[in-house]
């Protein structure tokens, strides 16, 4: 009899994303699975690019093809990260803010 388990593996996915302050959304600029990805994510962090992990995110973002605006239903998640990062400070468990009284 034959075995008819499935083996499923999950591949990891990564997605690069440029923004230029002077308009226009972010762009795709790499995106890649498995081996792809993890070269992605070393060469950010080789070059003190902050990396964030949302595997859903990834998903969508990885379908669209390198150069393309992000689409306007993933705003929010990005400007979400976006402001993450502009509030995080290394070695720090919480962000700022979340440490602060209110007045």
């Amino acid at each position: 009899m034959a075995d008819s388990r499935e083996v499923t593996t999950t591949k990891k996915k990564a997605v690069a994303l440029r923004y230029e302050e002077t308009g226009g959304a972010p762009v795709i600029v790499a995106s890649g699975l498995g081996y792809m990805a993890e070269r992605i994510v070393e060469a950010a962090q080789n070059n003190n690019v902050p990396v964030y992990e949302d595997n859903s995110l990834a998903t969508l973002l990885s379908q669209l093809d390198l150069g393309s605006e992000i689409p306007e239903e993933v705003y929010q998640a990005v400007v979400d990260i976006y402001v993450y990062f502009l509030n995080y400070v290394p070695g720090r468990n919480s962000l700022p803010y979340e440490d602060e009284e209110e007045y």
